[in-house]
């Protein structure tokens, strides 16, 4: 480990602590106007967020969205007004009006960083973890985009060589998603991760000895990380001189992730606040934040005071980044006219466009036959990973179940590792046992641009993802979960490996579209559908795929829409209509048979994704569903909460409501009643209780 760097070519000015001192002014002057935040943090990381956007990061505040830009990640999101304030000063667009309405009513400035709703944000961080997770995946997202741009450039003399720089809290290092996420990138080598560990010492509860007293840079060596640790100046504020050499340091290695440990006092130079957890999370008070302003050579009497010499030396930036732009587009220029091809390549995927004729790959699978949805979707994955280079991704541990090995000789693994498909730009990414880093890592390449990732394990394993799932559905961000084992379908292994709950769950999560394909031929427009939505209409989205084969039927382009007429009623108009998803679709098409023998004329309607279906106009929804058709049923073999608006008062739902067990799942579905003879019954049940009304 290394303690104590020893070069610098930091210029540090008495107007650089000036800026810096303004900063834990706005921050303390933001909290106590609302009367509610985190200002401590913000105060102790002033001098580290200052120096990233105005020392070292390669970053242009006049194009948030530039695709050479370094990316900045401030992991511990309540302590917002870090970023905040360095958006300011770096001319962003935030001024100090935003600063003044801190966390409130459609502010720029909400209590927590929001991707999308404040330039220069990078990601949303609230959930401790999930940010330092994010920095991963954007760090594999940038070596895979070399790996499609420039992959025989030498080391950081691409045009898509960037640094990944975040911010770390003792929060983020105790939640478990930290640890995934760190072993992963310490696995995979990503040499382009720069983490401050903010060692504050601090939480709610106090002194963090009260839950954590592991020694972090141990851990982290041992996940394979360079690690440096920096102690305090005399006077007890950063060492700015150590500071700048550990970041340059750590930049320079290209082998290893890099995180530094930097001892820091919270709310300093708070005379009273300063090493306290009330500066955590509460405003000082008028009488500390007059108290600290006199301690730094500020007007107690004024509030949000920045001097203009202060503000025009900050507002250089603004020139600096556009000549770190104006450099890199002469050498992306060179680098367009030694790569036509792939400058043709980075154009389209940097504009979301996908290849001319892309969806002819997608396989039609023949009616008839007995296929697993699952196995169908390796099918297509397979067949898009041919005609579009940027789309990759993996499994937690489960590709031989997942069906999610896009090409099996080319594993996304750093050079050094021993196995013959290892790659470091290749295109199946080994998540490991690890689905909620994979959430949020598969957050962080979706953030970071140029290339579309997908993600599988178990669906009742999608628990372990929630979190990352929820942010991606916030965030609006185009990532795929390949989510197999939908049912109590996978039979033997029990009712621990067999969602119940999870599909309803899941479909709670606003802007998360849940896709539940009936057969192979579903599966395959669903994949055509999502891909074009990712471009189009950008939101995460699961499939659930069974581990049983099932049916396949013609294809049918409904599939798009959601929901459809899979099969008409016979004999008149529909008497009853009968609802299904996924592997169900089956039963109820089993039920129409029985029932039209009956002279009952009866409708299937397959809805495999019912996010989509609400898309719809009215006239189209009704035209599925006829509003004057009250006798309905609704089958799926999971807790029934989907569906009780879709059969009114008078329909019936054929569903799970307790957990499965172990047996094959064929004498599961018999013996907890999901077999088409149930759904016949439901189904004279519910005409039966119409004609009563």
């Amino acid at each position: 480990m290394s303690t104590k760097p020893t070069t610098t070519d930091l210029e540090w000015t008495e107007l650089d602590q000036r800026a810096v001192d303004t900063a834990r002014v706005l921050a303390m002057d933001s909290v106590q106007k609302v009367g509610n935040g985190h200002p401590g943090t913000a105060m102790s990381l002033a001098p580290a967020a200052y120096m990233l956007f105005q020392k070292l990061m390669r970053h242009d505040p006049s194009d948030a969205d530039w695709t050479g830009r370094d990316r900045f990640v401030l992991s511990p999101g309540h302590t917002s007004l870090t970023l905040y304030v360095q958006l300011f000063m770096a001319g962003y667009g935030l001024e100090l009006a935003d600063l003044k309405a801190f966390r409130t009513w459609d502010s720029k400035t909400p209590g927590h960083p929001e991707h999308g709703h404040t330039r220069g944000v990078e990601t949303t961080t609230g959930p401790l973890g999930q940010g330092i997770a994010n920095a991963v995946g954007m760090a594999m997202a940038a070596r895979y985009e070399r790996g499609l741009f420039d992959p025989e450039a030498p080391k950081g003399e691409s045009p898509f060589d960037h640094t990944i720089w975040a911010i770390v809290s003792d929060g983020d290092l105790e939640e478990g998603i930290s640890a995934e996420a760190s072993s992963l990138a310490g696995h995979q080598k990503l040499g382009n991760i720069v983490a401050l560990y903010d060692d504050n010492h601090i939480s709610i509860e106090g002194d963090t000895e009260t839950a954590f007293s592991e020694d972090v840079l141990k851990r982290y060596e041992a996940y394979g990380w360079h690690v440096q640790r920096i102690e305090q100046a005399a006077n007890g504020d950063f060492d700015v001189q150590a500071l700048y050499a550990a970041f340059k340091a750590a930049q320079a290695e290209t082998e290893r992730p890099s995180i530094i440990a930097a001892r820091t006092i919270i709310a300093w130079p708070a005379p009273n606040a300063q090493n306290t957890e009330a500066s955590h999370g509460s405003a000082l008070g008028d009488a500390e934040v007059a108290a600290t302003k006199k301690v730094m050579g500020f007007d107690p009497e004024q509030t949000f005071q920045v001097e203009d010499e202060v503000f025009a030396h900050v507002r250089q930036v603004v020139d600096r980044g556009a000549e770190a732009h104006a450099a890199w587009d002469k050498r992306i220029q060179q680098w367009r006219q030694a790569n036509p091809e792939r400058a043709a390549d980075f154009d389209r995927i940097n504009a979301g466009e996908l290849p001319d004729g892309w969806e002819k790959a997608v396989p039609v699978f023949p009616a008839g036959k007995d296929v697993a949805t699952r196995k169908a979707s390796g099918e297509v994955l397979k067949a898009l990973g041919g005609v579009i280079p940027e789309l990759w991704g993996g499994s937690a541990d489960l590709a031989g179940s997942n069906n999610t090995t896009i090409d099996a000789s080319s594993s996304f693994l750093p050079e050094g590792n021993p196995l013959p498909e290892a790659n470091p730009y290749g295109r199946t990414v080994h998540f490991g046992i690890r689905e909620h880093a994979m959430g949020s890592t598969m957050n962080g390449i979706a953030l970071h641009g140029n290339t579309r990732i997908y993600g599988g394990t178990f669906l009742v394993f999608s628990d372990y993802m929630r979190p990352a799932v929820r942010l991606a559905a916030l965030m609006k961000l185009p990532v795929t979960y390949v989510w197999t084992h939908d049912s109590i379908g996978l039979g033997e292994d029990g009712p621990t490996h067999q969602p119940v709950e999870h599909m309803a769950a899941l479909r709670a999560i606003p802007g998360l579209n849940m896709v539940r394909p009936a057969d192979a031929n579903e599966t395959a427009i669903a994949w055509r559908e999502i891909t074009k939505r990712h471009t189009t209409h950008p939101a995460p989205h699961g499939l659930a795929l069974t581990r049983q084969n099932v049916p396949t039927y013609e294809a049918n382009e409904g599939v798009a829409k959601g929901g459809y007429v899979l099969f008409e009623a016979e004999g008149g108009r529909p008497q009853v209509i009968l609802i299904a998803t996924g592997s169900e679709v089956q039963l109820a098409v089993e039920a129409r048979t029985a029932l039209q023998s009956e002279g009952i004329p009866t409708r299937v309607v397959s809805m495999p994704c019912v996010e989509w279906f609400e898309e719809q106009d009215q006239a189209y929804r009704d035209g599925v569903l006829l509003p004057d058709v009250k006798a309905r049923v609704a089958v799926e073999a999971g807790i029934g909460l989907t569906w009780h608006r879709y059969v009114g008062e008078a329909g019936r739902i054929v569903s799970l409501e307790h957990f499965g067990a172990s047996a094959d799942y064929k004498v599961l579905y018999r013996e907890f009643g999901l077999t088409s003879e149930a759904v016949v019954e439901a189904a004279r049940e519910s005409i039966a209780d119409v004609n009563r009304r």
